[in-house]
């Protein structure tokens, strides 16, 4: 039974004392290639269990405990919602006569879609998921309009979780028919005719429904008005479990696409031609080396965005007929980061050092003109139908609200639409990008954001953010939630670590598997940055990065815990022998490697957060942070760390678990999204030794 009593931990000046609950432990041990390797704490992947859940309520009581008795807590979370009551609006998406777009009046707990007949009509209610459930976690996932805008279909998930169920609504009626897709996961609808096409799982055991491995997924045809039982299977691969299979139609309906994968990276292609008399799949593209993706269709022709002997991506046009490649947008030094269509034209968006630049193409692939945009940040849109004449883009940075502009395609002019009104001055504040060198010699991007006037002298409150994986960027972009933390004098630093997609597959590959420990490397090559240049010291530096970035500030601190006054690891990946048994994990050995290849297991081992703890070690004040509908990084994860911390760590800083509840691997709503990133800026501040908070400087009203 899980004994509530245990062992005090010493505590600092600053902190409450904490008496810890003391973690069962069992001789469970695995033999990796002739490695012996103990898991005493393999319990706690049983998260439906009455064991684990008293654990959990036991160490969320330490938690909340110690959080309660930080006096500016509760002020934290005021100016949090303070400052995030404002409306926030999506892009408009048109179809037909109607503009469809999402709306936050400010503190809801979730978006609302709307629609109007015209930019100037009223908008109407389409679909408002505050009126789900009573706790405000019910989420709008997906909505999918069909090609006439007759019906669309759209998808909720509960409670965080990633399964979806997939409703169809009747868009002149704005009432929902009896149609109910269930357990769909990863997955959009893509219609095509009076039906679409969609992803999903067998049903998982009962009780095992967050946690068992995924397998075998396949894509079937839901037609509008029919039960689920009645769908076509579409493809299926009995001979793969561990791939994903989704399906896209292009704009005209034309060519089904079926992408397959066997996790993050790589692909292949299947298609289906309506035109053609066979009307079997073929292969378009060979995988798993490369990534392929359709962008859509010219005619006979597809467009296709690739890496194949493109590093930095370029476009290919396609005839299927013959697979023969043709460059139609060719490699640049800069990564082509995104690539759509609308009004007959080809938008591509170049990331250089980090920041957008956009370039529009004829569908013959001449260059016409570069977008100037309002400034150096990110920009996402640019997307929309054949027949468009105009479309919409939403351009943000770190001091930038993102902010919607109108984009005319044949005068090429930008204005601007809707700008967001925020309570706070971006006069007052800077970023600036610095470059450091790793410890290899690679030059690597930082972004630094902080009130003008910031001296240089050591004292700074400084969050310093990573991912560093899966060939995903850490662009500029806006977010209310830092606001409160740069207006205490911090600094948030966010580094481009390898492993993401900044600069390409080349910058990708340098961060994947045998090579992992370069994103810590460069992680720790940040904060001794960070440090030398005075920017802060390591008693006012704190590491924070989720799932993948949980990772990283494990293995970081493991390394490094003297750079480190507090971590934040979020929802991570820490049990690196295993991660591959839960739910999706195992789309992830593309990234990280697996246990199961001796090579590689040696490779993990050596960084794995949960298996490189060690009594003796200085561990900053940790907060790990999870939540109890994750069912993509499983929260034994999180659970089994914050045992194995507690047990070996001696020293006097607070090592806690805060497990949120009705929640997955991101806040499920804006309370519970404001409620632990005030208890996140709070256990940050306090353990920095910072007793009281400064009164923020806001607009004049």
């Amino acid at each position: 039974m899980l004994e509530i009593s245990g062992a005090t931990a010493q505590s600092n000046s600053a902190s409450p004392s904490l008496n810890y609950p003391q973690t069962r432990k069992t001789d469970q041990t695995d033999d990796y290639h002739g490695t012996k390797v103990a898991d005493p704490y393999r319990w706690l992947e049983d998260d439906r269990s009455a064991e684990t859940g008293a654990w959990v309520k036991a160490q969320n009581a330490v938690t909340f405990g110690y959080l309660e008795q930080i006096p500016y807590r509760k002020q934290l979370q005021n100016r949090l919602e303070q400052i995030i009551n404002y409306p926030r609006y999506s892009a408009p998406g048109r179809k037909g006569e109607w503009f469809y777009f999402y709306k936050n009046d400010g503190l809801q707990n979730q978006a609302v879609l709307y629609r109007q007949k015209g930019l100037d009509a009223t908008p109407e209610v389409v679909i408002d998921p505050n009126k789900l459930s009573t706790d405000g976690t019910t989420r709008l996932t997906s909505f999918d309009l069909s090609k006439n805008g007759r019906y669309a279909a759209y998808a909720l998930s509960k409670a965080g979780s990633d399964w979806q169920e997939i409703f169809v609504m009747d868009m002149q009626t704005l009432q929902s028919l009896p149609d109910k897709l269930e357990w769909v996961k990863f997955t959009g609808a893509a219609w095509q005719g009076d039906g679409f096409f969609y992803s999903r799982y067998d049903h998982p055991a009962d009780g095992q429904e967050l946690s068992s491995k995924n397998e075998f997924m396949k894509v079937y045809f839901h037609r509008q008005g029919t039960p689920q039982a009645q769908d076509q299977l579409i493809y299926e691969d009995k001979t793969h479990p561990l791939r994903y299979f989704f399906a896209q139609t292009t704009e005209d309906e034309r060519f089904l696409i079926l992408n397959i994968s066997e996790g993050t990276d790589g692909s292949e292609i299947w298609y289906k031609d309506a035109q053609a008399k066979d009307q079997t799949f073929k292969r378009l593209v060979e995988g798993f080396k490369y990534n392929y993706s359709v962008v859509d269709n010219a005619g006979d022709q597809l467009l296709v965005y690739h890496n194949n002997g493109a590093p930095n991506y370029k476009v290919s046009k396609v005839d299927p007929k013959t697979g023969q490649f043709r460059d139609f947008v060719g490699e640049k030094p800069e990564k082509l980061d995104q690539a759509n269509t609308a009004g007959g034209k080809l938008f591509v968006n170049y990331l250089k050092d980090v920041t957008s630049r956009i370039y529009v193409y004829d569908l013959a692939g001449k260059l016409e003109n570069e977008v100037q945009l309002p400034g150096l940040g990110t920009v996402s849109g640019f997307g929309g139908q054949k027949e468009d004449t105009f479309v919409f883009y939403t351009f943000t940075s770190f001091t930038f609200p993102p902010t919607i502009y109108r984009y005319e395609i044949a005068t090429k002019k930008t204005t601007l639409f809707r700008q967001p009104e925020v309570d706070f001055k971006p006069a007052d504040y800077e970023t600036k990008q610095v470059f450091f060198t790793s410890k290899d010699g690679t030059r690597v991007p930082m972004f630094l954001t902080y009130r003008k006037g910031m001296k240089l002298d050591g004292t700074n409150p400084t969050i310093l953010y990573g991912y560093g994986g899966f060939n995903i960027s850490l662009p500029p972009s806006f977010s209310a939630m830092l606001l409160p933390f740069l207006e205490q004098g911090g600094i948030y630093a966010q580094v481009n670590l390898r492993g993401g997609s900044e600069y390409g597959e080349t910058w990708h590959e340098q961060g994947m598997k045998l090579k992992k420990q370069n994103v810590f490397d460069d992680c720790i090559a940040a904060a001794e940055y960070l440090i030398a240049q005075k920017y802060t010291s390591p008693q006012k530096l704190a590491l924070r990065g989720g799932s993948n970035g949980g990772l990283l500030v494990g293995a970081v601190i493991n390394q490094r815990p003297d750079l480190f006054r507090v971590a934040i690891p979020q929802v991570g990946v820490m049990d690196m022998l295993r991660f591959h048994k839960f739910t999706v994990g195992w789309g992830w050995v593309s990234d990280y490697g697996s246990s199961d290849n001796a090579d590689e297991f040696k490779a993990i081992y050596q960084y794995s957060p949960l298996h490189n703890i060690k009594e003796g070690i200085p561990y900053p004040a940790t907060m790990i942070m999870t939540a109890d509908h994750d069912d993509r990084v499983v929260p034994a994860h999180s659970f089994k760390y914050a045992a194995t911390l507690q047990e070996k760590y001696k020293g006097p800083n607070p090592v806690l678990i805060r497990i949120e509840t009705n929640s997955g691997h991101g806040a499920s709503n804006t309370k519970k999204n404001i409620e632990s990133t005030a208890d996140l800026y709070a256990f940050t501040l306090w353990n920095m030794g910072i007793k009281s908070l400064k009164e923020p400087s806001v607009k004049s009203k």
